[in-house]
């Protein structure tokens, strides 16, 4: 039986969807080290105390979280096939676990990912010409500390403002209802790594480079746009010529809505 591992992205808490385990699959998303919430997130919220509280990443490091995902990965694959999953940033951690591991990820599945090839980072893809357009900025309003003083970047997804929600909703969910972006936002950590778009990323084409593997274009990416999705692809198709990317596309924003989210559960299926 194949195993979905799903690693975190940015400020994730990673699952499977129900459906792919209905449908006859194993799948388990990864808990990372440090990450918690804490009681000046709730309502009421103490913002003083939000922007000031230490994080429980500060000192973890994307080594840590590779480390967990590796073992997650090590677990399932003693019970059969692995299809290693990473959207977003999330691509970057799976481009380090398979360059860990290449023995045990039977695939690999990039969506709307970062898969750093000619570039180390994720943070240098940014900086290119192909993602000209990206909306990320349009996030930074949710930014609730200084984090020089807390050790990690903190973000308050409760947020209330009108004119923010609606800039997040247009850049990450466009398509999906006001009551699939708040599901969508419930679901997001407030805290991640600092310096976690900085890391090195790469993987050598003896190790990342021999992993069978997919990407899935997001057609209407407002974060990772389509022509840095396409930069991405043809770097790693050219750096490893006899093992190219298989490309499927959803016509949706950098999150799926439900139907297209269903989509790409058939997808998957279909990839197993």
């Amino acid at each position: 039986m194949t195993t979905f591992v799903f690693a975190a992205g940015a400020n994730g808490v990673s699952a499977a969807p129900n459906e792919l385990v209905l449908r006859g699959h194993r799948g388990v998303g990864v808990d990372q080290p440090g990450q918690q919430f804490r009681r000046s997130y709730q309502a009421p919220q103490d913002l003083a105390a939000f922007a000031t509280e230490p994080s429980a990443l500060a000192g973890v490091t994307v080594a840590d979280q590779v480390a967990a995902t590796v073992e997650v990965v090590r677990r399932a694959a003693a019970h059969g096939p692995v299809v290693l999953v990473g959207a977003s940033i999330g691509g970057a951690m799976i481009s380090l676990v398979a360059d860990a591991v290449p023995h045990l990820v039977d695939l690999l599945v990039y969506d709307t990912a970062f898969c750093c090839v000619d570039l180390a980072t994720p943070d240098e893809y940014m900086a290119t010409p192909e993602a000209a357009g990206t909306r990320i900025g349009d996030l930074l309003g949710f930014a609730a500390a200084d984090p020089s003083v807390i050790g990690a970047v903190r973000f308050n997804w409760r947020s209330a403002d009108p004119a923010l929600l609606a800039a997040a909703k247009a850049a990450f969910l466009a398509e999906g209802t006001d009551a699939e972006f708040f599901a969508f936002l419930n679901a997001m950590a407030p805290d991640d790594l600092l310096g976690k778009g900085a890391t090195p990323a790469r993987g050598a084409r003896a190790r990342w480079g021999r992993v069978p593997r997919v990407y899935v274009r997001h057609l209407r990416d407002r974060i990772i746009p389509l022509a840095l999705q396409d930069r991405m692809i043809r770097e790693a198709d050219a750096a490893t010529p006899h093992n190219r990317f298989r490309v499927f596309d959803l016509d949706t924003s950098h999150v799926p809505d439900a139907a297209h989210l269903a989509e790409l559960v058939r997808l998957y299926d279909a990839l197993a």
